[in-house]
């Protein structure tokens, strides 16, 4: 259906990707990875048309109706939500609206034909059929039937985004282009968009930083690394697989051959001056001349070390919430909720986006005060949060990076703060970076570098991976994993929260589910229902039927 020819693109003298030939066919599902800057957001604009490739040729069938998620609510802001969901099959919608120009004007000539001819389009599109299939989308994206026929601009940022995703699936497009489309979905609606898109009959490509995400969709993953792009069958645990299989299949190739020459060299260096057995030396040295070794290139993957150590044990409670209660005007997001994390609790705050998961990590720290309950901290607790909006660096933006690590480690030189840096992979070059020029992935690394220096036996997560790329959330984990103190975090990441969580807490909307166990166990335990917003739907319609 879609296919790449010799692609390559350069910005300058950089080069992300060059010779780039790959067929996308339908009913495929094509999940594309590598670094942070590999060319992955560029591939899928160079499909858009948004950029121009620098060589190469890209084929799209003319007919083909390509859905892309885009990031630009603001012209929406005054539209009814189930319109803009709906103008994302932009001929049905200009059909439908000169339908209802035509029915409006009551003054001028009822023209049958023209009418007729709409109609006809209309039903051509199934277009009677498309209200109720942008609802389905929406209530699938969390976003409820009440609130369907009112404006965007009532909705938070993260949900008029879930909007526009609602626009791009219910076009019906032949190819869906999306990029990192879980970003502001909760784990309800992740489920749901895995299952839309795993029963979606055209072509998929999707960048993602969510592990189980790729894995649950998946029946390719293109690579881009090494300045190539490279296509690997199955979903992201195959393509690891088979990518380390190449590489060490490659490596001993090149052994092989080193060994060969080596061998070569020292029959002539043995036998080049014996009369005998000159004329073979003299083969061999010519059989060292046609061996060619090419050099493995190096990946673009890179991989930060993220170290936390806490600085001493806290007293068995570590922290203590009790009755919490808050809400934001009519809105109240938590109803009297107790908290209890011992010593040692790695926990895990689960529930759809909007529940108070965030709120309640910031009234344990401080950073808001609740309407009614109180929080008490245990006996020598020192605490390491991650906001989710990166507030410890408001008010830094002038300061560099290394000027405002060391605040956190006045008494140390200049070399330890750049080591600090450099395992975060801040280069010698880029430590006196503006704070202000950095993006969300530079910023989340630099304030986990900040967490391992002040040494916490607590740490409060909220949406830790969000900015990093896959790679990044891997070194996390695996940090997270060897820390030997306490953690309550919040994630929407299934596969990051499998690893690093023994202790999950859900919060839904008729209470609370506290279970002591992975999330893994969790799921094993409760069935999949509590991920599956079909059912939820369902629960609720019943809910209100009683």
């Amino acid at each position: 259906m879609v296919s790449i020819t010799e692609l390559a693109k350069n910005y300058g003298s950089q080069t992300l990707f060059t010779g780039a030939s790959v067929q996308f066919n339908p009913g495929c599902r094509y999940g594309i990875v590598g670094a942070n800057g590999s060319g992955k957001s560029t591939l899928l604009r160079l499909l858009t048309g948004e950029e121009e490739a620098s060589s190469g040729t890209i084929s799209i069938p003319k007919k083909a109706v390509v859905g892309v998620l885009k990031q630009e609510h603001y012209q929406y802001e005054s539209v009814p939500i189930l319109d803009v969901v709906m103008m994302g099959h932009e001929k049905l919608w200009q059909v439908m609206q000169e339908k209802e120009a035509i029915l409006a004007d009551t003054e001028g000539e009822f023209d049958a034909d023209r009418y007729g001819d709409l109609e006809d389009r209309i039903h051509q599109f199934d277009g009677y059929a498309m209200e109720s299939r942008a609802g389905e989308i929406l209530e699938g994206l969390n976003i409820p039937t009440k609130q369907h026929r009112e404006p965007l601009a009532v909705l938070s940022g993260g949900f008029k985004l879930r909007v526009l995703l609602a626009q791009t699936l219910a076009a019906g497009p032949d190819l869906l282009l999306l990029d990192e489309p879980t970003n502001h979905l909760d784990i309800l609606s992740i489920r749901w968009l895995e299952k839309f898109i795993s029963e979606f009959k055209g072509c998929v490509l999707v960048v993602s930083h969510d592990h189980r995400f790729l894995n649950n969709i998946c029946t390719h993953i293109v690579d881009v690394d090494y300045q190539q792009v490279t296509l690997y069958r199955g979903n992201y645990n195959d393509f690891q697989r088979q990518k380390v299989e190449n590489r060490e299949r490659k490596e001993a190739e090149i052994e092989k051959r080193e060994k060969e020459i080596g061998d070569h060299k020292r029959f002539v260096e043995r036998f080049k001056a014996k009369p005998t057995k000159a004329r073979q030396a003299k083969s061999k040295a010519k059989q060292i001349e046609k061996i060619v070794i090419d050099d493995l290139p190096r990946t673009s993957r890179r991989y930060p070390r993220f170290k936390f150590v806490r600085c001493r044990h806290s007293g068995r409670v570590v922290v203590e919430a009790t009755e919490i209660s808050k809400a934001f005007g009519d809105n109240q997001v938590l109803n009297n909720v107790d908290l209890k994390l011992e010593r040692d609790d790695r926990l895990a705050i689960l529930g759809p986006n909007g529940i108070g998961k965030s709120t309640l990590l910031k009234i344990l720290v401080g950073e808001l005060a609740p309407d009614a309950g109180e929080v008490e901290w245990g006996y020598e607790t020192h605490v390491g949060y991650f906001p989710q909006d990166h507030g410890e660096l408001e008010g830094h933006e002038k300061e560099t990076m290394q000027s405002w690590l060391w605040n956190y480690a006045p008494g140390e030189n200049v070399g330890f703060i750049r080591g600090k840096l450099a395992e975060v992979l801040f280069q010698k070059d880029e430590v006196e970076k503006k704070i202000g020029a950095l993006s969300g992935g530079e910023k989340a690394r630099l304030l986990f570098s900040m967490i391992g220096l002040k040494q916490p036996n607590v740490l409060v997560l909220d949406e830790p991976t969000n900015h990093l790329d896959l790679e990044g959330i891997e070194s996390l984990a695996k940090g997270l994993t060897k820390y030997d103190g306490s953690m309550v975090v919040v994630s929407h990441d299934r596969w990051f929260v499998s690893r690093v969580a023994t202790r999950i807490l859900e919060i839904r909307h008729d209470g609370i589910q506290d279970f002591r166990g992975t999330y893994d166990e969790y799921i094993k335990r409760c069935g999949d229902d509590h991920l599956d917003v079909d059912v939820a739907v369902r629960k609720a319609r019943r809910q209100q039927l009683e």
